[in-house]
């Protein structure tokens, strides 16, 4: 019932979005402006409470409990899990926005910045920092982490109406299978968002390598194909399939960003690196609670709202993820792995690809602005164009969004069936069919409604309603981290007891 309520509204979409797609960006579009100018604080309170949450959570007494029985050992070995959850949850995006964004904010920067001055480079590289690093993954972790908690410690199946339903609520508990579908319909649309920005990707790559036109009906095809080899290695399982790719991933990024590092301007990016860590860390509260109510101005709402829907749209998929490959683990060695470690990750990789762009930009000369304003996706392999060895670099960065194309895809696939199948670990092959083909048919109405335009729209609508479940599932695991520590307590307690008794009736 929960697969057919779900694909049937989501099949909707797609109709629409294919028959209909200027009608369909046209009522998006309208929504999108409401939503953004009476819920945008929302998202913004939201995120920022989740990241208080998982920073306290982490070093609290809560910290030593184990997600699992105290027998439980980590399946995956620690390189392998931080490949698949970085993979699953930033791949495209980062390669997509490396240069993207902080030129885009360095020709367009915050309200109150001139552009294209060193104040504008500075405040592109920490809001950059500050889109992609602690803040979405601490989205990720405290839902990983309710849904982890829940399915180890007190065997339950792995679904957002598992955390819900242990609240005492009636009403809460009467809709835990509402929030089921709402977690569906937020994964469906977030994964196919960043698939439809991946095909936008894949074709300017193709472009650059093969001077394959740029174009809608490409975009298509790559999105088909590159959805029959996910389906295909989601059949496969997540120990092989994802495993597999999630490791070369990570292989072909690194090799990749070593490549950018030393044929760039190396001491830059190290400099770039140093400041911006420093003005993000000391700018942190102020950036996470900024709005523009006495401007005239959506540059917030176009990019932190936009950002902070698009991870908590996420958040399901990843989330259900992350813990269905982090059994074993302590709370804080999971948040530890599933907030710092990524972040710092993705700190180097903007520092390298964001620093090179600006440095080009500013003491090169390079036109990357250009580039960045007639067609994002080609922004990336502008900077290449200029550098040594770019067109070897330009294909292996499309090969590179393609193996992150078919890791997202096929991680979604699993979770999806997972998802809609009651939570069955191993959800049978024609479910995993079912959601690749849906996931490609909402990427494909999206490119057709409009690309990046339609896919933010699309992002932020249906993950409002999602947040307000996030919250619900943060109350329900504060419940249950408070009772499972106090009956652990009382058990060491009793232990010691029984020892000290031991030990009084021996003879001396």
């Amino acid at each position: 019932m929960q697969l057919l309520c779900s694909a049937g509204f989501i099949l909707l979409i797609v109709l629409w979005g294919i028959i209909a797609p200027d009608n369909m960006a046209g009522v998006f579009q309208t929504m999108l402006s409401s939503l953004t100018r009476n819920f945008g604080w929302l998202y913004l309170w939201v995120v920022l409470g989740l990241v208080l949450f998982a920073a306290y959570v982490a070093f609290s007494r809560y910290g030593n409990l184990k997600l699992g029985s105290e027998d439980d050992e980590p399946e995956f070995s620690v390189g392998s899990w931080f490949a698949m959850l970085f993979a699953a949850g930033m791949g495209i995006g980062l390669v997509f926005w490396g240069v993207a964004e902080p030129v885009s904010h360095y020709v367009t920067p915050p309200p109150g910045i001139n552009p294209a001055t060193p104040e504008a480079a500075n405040a592109a590289m920490r809001y950059v920092f500050f889109h992609w690093g602690i803040h979405p993954w601490a989205v990720y972790s405290v839902v990983a982490l309710a849904i982890a908690f829940f399915q180890y410690r007190r065997g339950g199946s792995p679904l957002i109406s598992t955390v819900t339903s242990s609240l005492p609520w009636r009403p809460v508990r009467a809709l835990s299978g509402v929030f089921n579908g709402l977690a569906i319909v937020a994964t469906a649309f977030g994964v196919a968002a960043s698939l439809g920005v991946g095909a936008l990707q894949i074709n300017s790559g193709l472009h650059a390598v093969f001077g394959l036109d740029i174009g809608p009906g490409w975009q298509v095809a790559i999105i088909a194909v590159t959805a029959a080899m996910f389906i295909a290695s989601a059949v496969s399982g997540v120990t092989k399939g994802v495993k597999i790719l999630s490791n070369v991933n990570m292989v072909l990024a690194a090799l990749l960003a070593l490549a950018v590092f030393l044929l760039g301007p190396t001491v830059a990016i190290i400099d770039t690196l140093s400041n911006t860590l420093g003005s993000y860390l000391n700018d942190i509260v102020r950036m996470s609670l900024r709005a523009t109510p006495f401007r005239d101005s959506t540059w917030v709402a176009n990019w932190t709202i936009f950002y902070w829907a698009w991870w908590i749209s996420w958040s399901p998929f990843v989330g259900l993820f992350i813990a269905r490959v982090s059994r074993g683990r302590t709370i804080r060695e999971f948040i530890v792995g599933t907030v710092l470690a990524p972040s710092l990750a993705a700190f180097v990789w903007f520092s390298i690809f964001g620093g090179t762009a600006l440095y080009m930009e500013i003491w090169a000369h390079v036109p990357l602005s250009e580039a960045v304003k007639a067609d994002l996706a080609t922004a990336l392999f502008a900077m290449f164009d200029a550098m040594p060895f770019g067109q070897l670099m330009s294909v292996v960065a499309t090969l590179l969004v393609i193996v992150f194309f078919v890791t997202s895809g096929d991680s979604a696939v699993l979770v999806l069936g997972m998802m809609s199948t009651n939570g069955n670990p191993n959800p049978p092959a024609r479910t995993k069919l079912i959601w690749g083909t849906l996931i490609a048919g909402i990427a494909i109405s999206l490119v057709l409604a409009g690309g990046i335009n339609a896919v933010q729209t699309a992002t932020i609508l249906f993950a409002l309603p999602f947040a307000l479940v996030i919250i619900l599932m943060v109350v329900a695991l504060w419940r249950a981290l408070g009772e499972d520590w106090l009956a652990e307590n009382r058990r060491e307690r009793e232990i010691r007891r029984r020892v000290r008794e031991l030990a009084a009736r021996q003879p001396l």
